[in-house]
């Protein structure tokens, strides 16, 4: 495969995967020094501008923690919708079974009834509780051995219920739980987002103008992606379809296909190719084998940050795709812009 050397961020910090390059270039072309001048006076302490640009990066890189936190509770919450459907569906059948049994014994017991052949004590057949039926059971002489197991099918089928009666209860509850943490998850995501807006629209436009076109420098052509070739047919249609999204916008918890946050676009992807991962960049890490950042080959994952909240796919040649942050589209970047990379194979 392509060699893997470490090449200049290209909008993006070394600390952060939503953050920018620091914009060393565009700084040196808007105040630029003569040859000729005097020797620099001691270097001042950092002018507001760079710290704003510093909090925006800051800011891009905790909201997308947020968003794969966000992604992960949504996630669950999808996976307890179809837990409480299963679950009330098999409430559902299960008291049609009881009401099929409470009647079946009904018609046996007033048979028995009619012709005389039962002790009156037989009304406990229509209790709401076999137990207290089956305690009594003992002493009615006239109950079959046959009436007895229908009972007692009666009450296992009773006591199922109940379990899943419970078994739905604390799925709802923790289904609500996942909803709440969803909508928090949202809220700061939100306000961070806007924060960031609201600091970058402060800069004076020369600055802000510079910004994004750091976050934009080099991307307009193809990157040499050398002659590494994907590890399989899936790998290879995931790679496709990932090209296909170039320059799509990031959207903050979106999968595809108009837009994407990162996890987003690796998932879509690879369901391009038929193949179902994890939502989250934290799953997508163990979707796969783990492989060494020097065998890695076109369509692998690749995570950054010990908590995997950010992650591209490898398209060759030390290059990935991925979706950057809010206001930058999905584009190509070295594979080095954030250390620590792992790489997996699905």
């Amino acid at each position: 495969m392509g060699s893997h050397r470490r090449q200049a961020p290209s909008g993006f910090d070394r600390g952060a995967c939503v953050a920018v390059s620091v914009l060393s270039a565009a700084a040196a072309a808007l105040g630029a020094v003569p040859a000729t001048a005097a020797p620099a006076a001691p270097s001042a302490p950092a002018a507001p501008s760079d710290d704003t640009r510093a909090e925006v990066n800051r800011l891009y890189t905790a909201a997308e923690k947020a968003t794969e936190a966000y992604n992960k509770a949504d996630e669950r919450a999808d996976e307890l919708r179809g837990q409480v459907r299963r679950t009330q569906d098999g409430i559902a059948r299960q008291q049609e079974r009881i009401n099929d049994m409470r009647e079946s014994l009904g018609s046996l017991a007033g048979a028995q009834y009619r012709s005389g052949g039962i002790d009156p004590s037989v009304a406990l057949l229509f209790s709401e509780d076999p137990d207290d039926y089956l305690d009594k059971a003992a002493v009615l002489d006239r109950i079959s051995a046959h009436q007895v197991g229908r009972l007692e099918d009666l009450q296992g089928a009773m006591r199922d219920l109940a379990q899943e009666r419970a078994e739905a209860a604390g799925k709802l509850a923790e289904l609500e739980q996942s909803r709440k943490a969803v909508a928090a998850h949202k809220r700061t995501v939100e306000k961070k987002l806007a924060k960031a807006r609201r600091l970058l629209n402060s800069l004076p436009d020369a600055e802000r103008d510079a910004y994004g076109r750091a976050s934009r420098s080099g991307r307009a052509g193809l990157p040499d992606f050398g002659s590494a070739v994907p590890a399989s047919g899936r790998a290879a249609a995931a790679v496709a379809a990932a090209r296909s999204a170039l320059g799509r916008p990031y959207i903050w918890g979106a999968n595809g296909p108009s837009g994407f946050d990162c996890s987003g676009l690796t998932q879509w992807s690879y369901a391009q190719a038929g193949v179902a991962i994890p939502r989250t960049s934290q799953g997508q890490r163990y979707a796969g084998r783990q492989v060494p950042l020097s065998q890695a080959q076109p369509g692998d994952l690749v995570t950054y940050r010990s908590d995997a909240s950010h992650v591209g796919m490898y398209m060759g040649n030390g290059q990935v795709i991925h979706a950057p942050y809010p206001g930058a589209p999905v584009r190509y970047d070295p594979v080095g812009m954030i250390p620590g990379a792992t790489v997996t194979r699905v």
